[in-house]
C-alpha cells in the first residue's frame, strides 16, 4: 500500500519560511514525477512544483517562482518544497502528489496516481 504523508505546515507572517516534507512508503518511483498542489477554500487544486525523479529537473508555478524550491532524496523517495518570501496568497492546503510512469503533464492534478492528506498553512499579514 502507498502513503504519501506531509508535515511542516502551521502559521507563518508574511515574508516568512516554512519548509515542508513529504514522506513516503510503499512507492517505487523510477521514471515518475512528484509534485506540490495547493488548494484554498473555495478555489480549484492548483499546481505549485514538480520534480523528474530520474532527473531531477524541477517545474514552478509562476506565481511560486524565485520562491520556493523543490528537492528529492531518492534514497529515502521524500521530496521538500522550502517556501521563502512567503504572501498572504500562498495559504492554501498543501498536497503531495506522485506519479508512477513517464509524463509530460506534470502541472494536471489527473497526471498523479498518488496523493497524501494535506497540510495546511496560513500566512498572515
Amino acid at each position: 500500500q502507498v502513503r504519501l504523508v506531509e508535515s511542516g505546515g502551521g502559521l507563518v507572517q508574511a515574508a516568512g519560511s516554512l519548509r515542508l516534507s513529504c514522506t513516503t512508503s510503499g512507492l517505487t518511483l523510477s521514471n515518475g514525477v512528484m509534485g506540490w498542489f495547493r488548494q484554498a477554500p473555495g478555489k480549484e487544486r492548483e499546481f505549485v512544483a514538480a520534480i523528474n525523479w530520474r532527473s531531477g529537473t524541477p517545474r514552478y508555478a509562476d506565481s511560486v517562482k524565485g520562491r520556493f524550491t523543490i528537492s528529492r532524496d531518492n534514497a529515502k523517495i521524500t521530496v521538500d518544497l522550502q517556501m521563502n518570501s512567503l504572501k498572504p496568497e500562498d495559504t492554501a492546503v498543501y498536497y503531495c502528489a506522485a506519479r508512477t510512469g513517464i509524463t509530460s503533464l506534470y502541472t494536471a492534478p489527473t497526471t498523479y496516481n498518488y496523493w497524501g492528506q494535506g497540510t495546511q498553512v496560513t500566512v498572515s499579514s
